[in-house]
């Protein structure tokens, strides 16, 4: 760095901390950030790779697509435009961005707003409520989306009980997958866990049973919050062009805008990679948005009825997210 450097090491760790609230798969937070000088790599954690769920670790590049637009989110709240030149380098497949700096003295007031909710945003697994004001929402999260070069598609009422069914048939089939549920297991359920999904955030199977779509983790102890409400959140489907790297990195920017926007105007969400993980989920979910393209996440939006938040789900601290590269030094940083 050098000596009056934009923007601070203060203000880089304060970005990079906030910014790792970005969702990830099952909360693996599959992510690595080097400060190489003036410039911040972001790389994908091979060590964190989910081997029965996400072979070929697309889940863990659209997380680090989130975490990446969450980061550059931060960066504008301190108005600061960090620049993304991604997938720099085709000899690194992990190096998924670089970010420099230049100041920014007016962000847009909606990036404020945004970056103001990632400490509030989290995954809803209960029952909700049909979103206020949808038509009005739906042209907002088009506005956040569309610059990433996916469409969000909205699937209609008739349309929830087909992918329910693609849902509960996709549990089906993992049912007897040792691997994929012991992978499951290992990451959902531990108390004082710095990464995985808590217990706190787990649902009951008669509240995931009022839900319909959403992924089969291993069932919390009996529970019925929120009554006897079946979800009305509308769901929605971020759809890229194609199947690649890039529209992956570019799926997980987009999904972090629009979950943030939605946190903003005071939504819940819940994000959904299962029903995408198998080949014919894809295709069936390729047949309800009704134009070409790769179906990546569904998403749920809706009004949660509780006023109170839950606690958030664990984060790894900074120092094993972040690593400083010492001043003059050459060559890349590993590990």
């Amino acid at each position: 760095m050098s000596e009056d450097p934009v923007p601070g090491l203060s203000t880089i760790r304060a970005a990079v901390e906030l910014g790792c609230r970005a969702p990830s798969v099952h909360n693996t937070q599959p992510w690595r950030w080097v400060l190489d000088g003036d410039r911040l790599q972001l790389l994908r954690d091979p060590d964190r790779l989910l081997g029965a769920a996400d072979p070929h670790g697309r889940q863990a590049v659209i997380s680090c697509g989130a975490v990446l637009d969450h980061v550059r989110t931060a960066f504008a709240a301190h108005c600061v435009h960090a620049e993304a030149d991604r997938l720099p380098d085709p000899a690194r497949p992990d190096l998924l961005a670089t970010l420099t700096f230049r100041p920014w003295p007016d962000p847009p007031v909606e990036l404020f707003r945004r970056a103001e909710a990632i400490a509030h945003r989290y995954t809803d697994r209960l029952p909700m409520t049909e979103p206020a004001g949808w038509a009005s929402v739906r042209r907002a999260l088009d506005e956040v989306v569309t610059p990433h070069g996916l469409t969000l598609d909205v699937l209609p009422e008739d349309a929830r009980p087909r992918l329910a069914l693609a849902s509960e048939q996709t549990a089906s089939l993992r049912a007897y997958d040792p691997q994929y549920q012991a992978e499951i297991g290992w990451w959902t359920g531990h108390p004082g866990a710095r990464e995985g999904i808590p217990p706190t955030a787990v649902v009951s199977d008669s509240e995931r049973a009022r839900v319909g779509v959403a992924r089969d983790f291993p069932a919390a102890g009996p529970s019925a919050r929120r009554g006897e409400l079946h979800d009305r959140a509308r769901l929605t489907v971020l759809t890229a062009t194609d199947e690649s790297p890039m529209s992956w990195l570019r799926t997980g920017e987009a999904l972090s805008a629009m979950l943030l926007a939605c946190t903003a105007d005071g939504l819940a969400t819940c994000p959904l990679t299962h029903v995408t993980e198998l080949v014919a989920a894809r295709r069936l979910l390729g047949s309800m948005i009704g134009h070409p393209g790769v179906p990546q996440v569904v998403v749920r939006v809706g009004s949660a009825p509780d006023p109170a938040r839950p606690a958030p789900t664990p984060r790894r601290p900074l120092t094993d997210v972040l690593r400083e590269r010492p001043s003059g030094a050459t060559g890349p940083v590993s590990g």
